[in-house]
């Protein structure tokens, strides 16, 4: 079977979900216009908050509903740059309300959380901050990535109540890899399933470094308006990008539902600054979580963030250290002996260095071995292909057939190459290999059904089952990391500089 096939959508990651115009129903929206404070614009289920119709709230000021006290500390916040999305608690008609203010250059965005919020007992915050701190402290105790996943999981489904928490990491090809999960028994399980990138797509993907959770407490909602439909400001549709209650894809909907689930919440995990995976929450029945338990996942997910992002540099600096300490030992031999090219051939040379399990010196039209590699008459037409490339830098490949048509008539021990160009005008390379690592996907559900056109393929749908579809992936070896990379482009560097240094010609 090929290399794994790239399961993302251009046409699904192409939609404009940040423009629907629509909100969800658990709460309320307003736009505030940024110099006087007037209410432009609002969804239509104003009566749920305001108890006026929305013809009745648009164009008046803000502060006719909230007061001069809230008015102004909201004026004051906004003089502060530490941050674009400001918290707020505002009485409204008697109720008070959690509030959250989004600041753009024109306008403000106001999301109004739709049930009125309650102060609750003077210990509440002590019993929140309690929970977090033994989930906090679990965490960072963990061993290994893996571990600190499967608490995440298991607590934040005991805090919450959800019916199933999954955590769900990304490959380099953006299909998520279920890493973690903690569920009901009458759960669909999804533990060590992946799901094609499709399913997340890319619009999707981006909105999550805006916004650090999505929560969907009623699949069956109606979506709401808003009125005016167009901003007065911008004459175009409002973008919704950092809005919780922004309504979601109807193809979305469908793809819970095919799921059987009713409520969701994902949040996001981040490392350097991007969506390195989700923690995906399901639940059977209606769920609304309030604004603080949302705050107790944003805060968990950061909490989770650092956690990987430790142990990933970790395995980074550890691996960058086995790199450096072998290179050292290799550039120390080679200046003892005054043998370049015997020194890198050893077992102990540039396949230790680059973690390959066969290396081809092609030099003075002659080929010099080390491990495990193609014949000779193999190696004679890899050279013609690498030829016409004219290579003046490191290529690799975690799968030759990819590029080379004539891969497929290598031995499984010659999946993955690496070319250090030493002339590529008279055909002086490095060559390392890698064997084929043969691997076993559990996808959930036929990824070649991800997406399902109508006849006027306009309107398409989800896949209907996310039951175990194994796939076999051959062809492909072990990827080449950057500090491999990095770590042969210096090679490439310091072989032209032996070379042709003066006192280190090497005769041909």
């Amino acid at each position: 079977m090929q290399p794994q096939a790239n399961y993302d959508s251009e046409f699904c990651g192409s939609l404009p979900i940040h423009l629907t115009n629509l909100i969800q129903p658990y709460g309320v929206l307003l736009v505030i216009d940024r110099d006087n404070l007037n209410i432009i614009q609002s969804s239509e289920n104003t009566q749920d908050v305001f108890s006026k119709p929305v013809t009745e709230v648009v164009n008046t000021p803000l502060v006719s509903f909230i007061g001069n006290a809230a008015l102004q500390d909201l004026q004051g916040k906004l003089g502060d740059d530490f941050t674009n999305k400001i918290p707020a608690i505002w009485e409204i008609n008697g109720h008070r309300y959690v509030v959250l203010v989004h600041r753009s250059p024109e306008y403000l965005v106001v999301e109004i959380e739709g049930t009125p919020h309650s102060a609750g007992p003077a210990d509440a915050f002590v019993k929140v901050y309690q929970e977090l701190k033994y989930v906090m402290t679990a965490i960072e105790g963990a061993e290994s990535i893996e571990k600190a996943c499967h608490l995440a999981a298991s607590e934040l489904k005991r805090i919450s109540g959800f019916d199933k928490v999954m955590v769900y990491q990304f490959d380099t090809d953006w299909n998520g890899y279920v890493i973690a999960e903690s569920r009901e028994p009458d759960m669909e399980k999804y533990f060590q399933f992946t799901f094609p990138a499709s399913d997340i797509p890319k619009q999707a993907r981006q909105l999550y470094l805006k916004n650090p959770y999505r929560l969907i407490p009623d699949r069956n909602y109606q979506p709401v308006k808003l009125y005016p439909v167009v901003n007065p400001i911008t004459n175009s549709f409002i973008d919704l990008s950092d809005c919780n209650l922004r309504s979601v894809a109807s193809v979305h909907i469908e793809y819970l539902g095919n799921m059987g689930v009713t409520a969701s919440m994902s949040t996001r995990i981040l490392y350097k600054d991007q969506l390195w995976g989700l923690i995906a929450c399901h639940h059977k029945t209606p769920r609304y979580l309030s604004y603080e338990m949302c705050s107790v996942f944003e805060m968990l997910s950061g909490i989770i963030s650092m956690k990987i992002a430790s142990f990933k540099n970790q395995e980074a600096a550890s691996r960058q250290n086995f790199i450096s300490s072998t290179w050292a030992y290799i550039v120390e031999k080679v200046y003892r002996s005054e043998d370049l090219y015997e020194n890198l051939m050893a077992p102990d040379g540039v396949m230790k260095l680059l973690n390959a399990s066969g290396v081809v010196l092609s030099k003075g039209n002659k080929f010099q071995v080390s491990g495990l590699v193609p014949h000779d008459g193999a190696l004679d037409e890899l050279l013609l292909w690498l030829h016409t490339r004219e290579l003046r830098k490191v290529y690799a490949t975690d799968s030759m057939r990819v590029d080379y048509e004539y891969a497929k008539d290598f031995e499984g021990d010659a999946v993955g190459m690496l070319v250090i160009p030493i002339n590529y005008v008279k055909d002086q390379y490095l060559i390392l290999f890698r064997p084929e690592r043969v691997r076993v996907i559990n996808w959930g559900g036929n990824p070649e059904e991800r997406i399902q056109f109508e006849k006027n393929e306009k309107n398409y749908h989800p896949r209907n089952s996310f039951k175990q579809w194994q796939q076999k992936v051959s062809g492909i070896s072990l990827p080449w990391r950057d500090e491999e990379l990095n770590a042969a482009e210096t090679l490439r560097s310091f072989i032209y500089e032996y070379e042709t240094s003066p006192s280190n010609q090497v005769k041909e």
